[in-house]
């Protein structure tokens, strides 16, 4: 086995084991024994379970990146990606906490954390969200004066939703078709387009 695929083992292992028995619970001798790796080549790639931790965080993100960079390359009018975008980005976080289970109270506990590890997503993030503002205005769709404000702003107001929408609190009683025309609105608005949708 490689070593990336050893590291991957590792770190999915103590993501399920994390999201069972809870962070606190899980030791590294778990994650050795589970993932029928010795504790020396455990501690080879991680010094301690923080790390392990941090490991289960970026390889979440990651997820979460890569389906994002799949919708900015999806054949569609740039304001049907920044929908898709918002949505994407919302419903994956939402899946997210919830299939790990017991680290899902872990990830608001230690929300600093996973705030400091998340820089690097967030920074992938508005750095697709801008790639998809800037194909909008070269397609003349979008009358945006700063693009990288703009991608700031859409990437900070989807992020601030997160809690809302993992919680079911975002739009009680609406169904995602009821609400999409209503985040359609808003994203032409903001984007400087005719709000008439065509």
């Amino acid at each position: 086995m490689s070593i990336s695929k050893t590291r991957r083992k590792l770190v999915e292992v103590a993501r399920e084991l994390f999201a069972r028995k809870g962070l606190d619970a899980t030791t590294m001798n778990d994650i050795a024994i589970h993932s029928g790796k010795g504790r020396r080549t455990l501690y080879t790639y991680f010094r301690n379970k923080e790390e392990i931790y941090t490991a289960v965080i970026e390889s979440e993100l990651e997820r979460l990146s890569e389906r994002l960079d799949e919708v900015a390359s999806i054949d569609a009018e740039p304001e049907q990606k920044v929908l898709t975008l918002i949505y994407t980005h919302l419903s994956m976080i939402k899946e997210t906490v919830a299939r790990n289970g017991s680290l899902r109270a872990e990830f608001f506990r230690n929300i600093w954390l996973v705030e400091k590890v998340r820089r690097k997503f967030d920074e992938e993030e508005r750095s697709i969200l801008a790639r998809v503002l800037e194909e909008g205005v070269a397609k003349a769709k979008f009358r945006i004066d700063h693009v990288g404000l703009m991608a700031d702003i859409i990437h900070y107001a989807v992020k601030g939703l997160e809690v809302p929408y993992i919680y079911d609190r975002l739009g009680e009683g609406l169904t995602e078709a009821d609400t999409r025309p209503i985040v359609m609105s808003i994203v032409r608005r903001a984007l400087g387009m005719n709000t008439q949708i065509v």
